[in-house]
């Protein structure tokens, strides 16, 4: 226990808190079971540490551990929550808990067993929270956290501080939106800079490594991520990369699931499986139709690599700005927004809004015949009627 102790009183006074993400203010952190689910390196353990730090007052009441930690190969989690308990603890902020055995039904007990205790816990974007075994969705609160947006980046980086602006702000306002931003920065050369490394807030630490680190988090989400919250074999992983080697390649993709059963040696069925894992993981974004429903052996309309960040560190050859445009598109509109397929144009957003993306030359022809429709234009500051800056999407959250 003192060594648990030890480590959160070193965290905590490490902890930084004059950059905070989109998701803090939207926690209502007064909930008994709070779950965040998110891809590795978006932050949030340090989402965690900084409401500890900034909010509790007498920070011996609360109580942050990382389940992967060595301790818990001697120990268990209802062991320490005992002592914890003893000692007085009200907060619990339990990180990693899928690389733990059984983390659903222990926390569930937890949750039981101590009614005055207030459990914060965090996981892979892959946890089952509705389907455990413990079945916490009628307790747990659940929240995502997403990557960095452009306007998180510029505030990050630059400690230029911008609102969120709305979908609806951006579709009847944005000639008027663009100047405030612009007028401040130079936007064009900042947006080239996050789309090539400003998604995952570890761009900081070295970004002359940040490609090698992208590709740790891949490797570390398929051989360590996937096997503890699916059950898949080391074998099964090697296949899903060389899944993700393909698309990767070849993004954005309408999946041939024929060919890519074939070329992998495995099922249709495995084929559609491993999508749905690499989607629910954060490393590729597929989608359906509007008229489609989205399940595990839904064959997708559209693949995309998750994030642009992802597009340049993964492919192979230099990243076409087609794909970087629309890959950037679908990431920051998905956050908030539902994004479909359609025949029409690139994207249908919420059912109602379609979606071209292109350079300054991208012209109305394809658009011209549906209501609702814009164009999201790429390598302007300022845009005019339906024409609008593509960077000002990454202003959504």
């Amino acid at each position: 226990m003192e060594t648990v102790l030890r480590v959160y009183s070193r965290l905590i006074e490490a902890t930084e808190t004059n950059f905070i993400r989109y998701l803090y203010t939207e926690i209502d952190w007064d909930n008994r079971l709070i779950a965040i689910s998110g891809s590795r390196g978006t932050g949030k353990t340090t989402l965690m540490l900084q409401y500890i730090k900034k909010e509790l007052t007498d920070k011996s009441k609360a109580l942050y551990v990382s389940l992967d930690n060595i301790w818990f190969t001697t120990h268990t989690l209802s062991e320490l929550v005992e002592q914890f308990h003893v000692m007085g603890g009200e907060r619990i902020f339990l990180d990693e808990v899928h690389r733990y055995p059984n983390w659903a039904i222990e926390i569930k007990n937890i949750y039981d067993s101590y009614p005055n205790m207030k459990i914060v816990f965090t996981g892979s974007s892959m946890l089952e929270i509705y389907q455990s075994q413990a079945d916490l969705s009628r307790r747990a609160i659940h929240y995502s956290l997403y990557g960095l947006s452009f306007r998180e980046f510029l505030e990050y980086k630059y400690n230029y501080r911008f609102p969120v602006v709305t979908l609806n702000d951006i579709l009847t306002n944005h000639f008027n939106l663009s100047p405030g931003i612009t007028s401040k920065i130079k936007v064009i050369p900042c947006f080239i800079e996050y789309l090539m490394h400003g998604y995952y807030p570890i761009f900081k630490e070295n970004i002359n490594t940040y490609p090698e680190r992208i590709q740790g988090i891949v490797n570390a989400v398929i051989d360590a991520d996937l096997p503890a919250c699916s059950n898949i074999e080391y074998s099964s992983g090697i296949k899903i990369k060389k899944l993700l080697a393909i698309i990767s390649s070849i993004v954005p993709y309408t999946p041939n699931i024929s060919k890519l059963s074939s070329e992998i040696g495995i099922s249709r069925n495995s084929i559609l499986s491993y999508i749905h894992l690499l989607h629910k993981a954060h490393l590729i974004y597929s989608f359906v139709s509007d008229a489609k429903g989205m399940s595990q052996l839904t064959k997708p309309d559209k693949i995309y690599l998750d994030n642009t960040n992802l597009l340049y560190a993964l492919s192979t050859a230099n990243a076409n700005d087609g794909n970087v445009r629309e890959t950037f598109f679908a990431n920051q509109l998905k956050v908030k927004h539902k994004v479909n397929a359609t025949s029409q144009t690139d994207f249908l957003i919420d059912s109602n809004y379609y979606f071209e993306i292109g350079g300054r030359g991208k012209g109305y022809e394809q658009i011209k015949h549906l209501t609702d429709s814009f164009i999201a234009v790429d390598g302007v500051e300022s845009g005019f009627g339906n024409k609008i800056p593509l960077w000002l999407f990454g202003f959504l959250y």
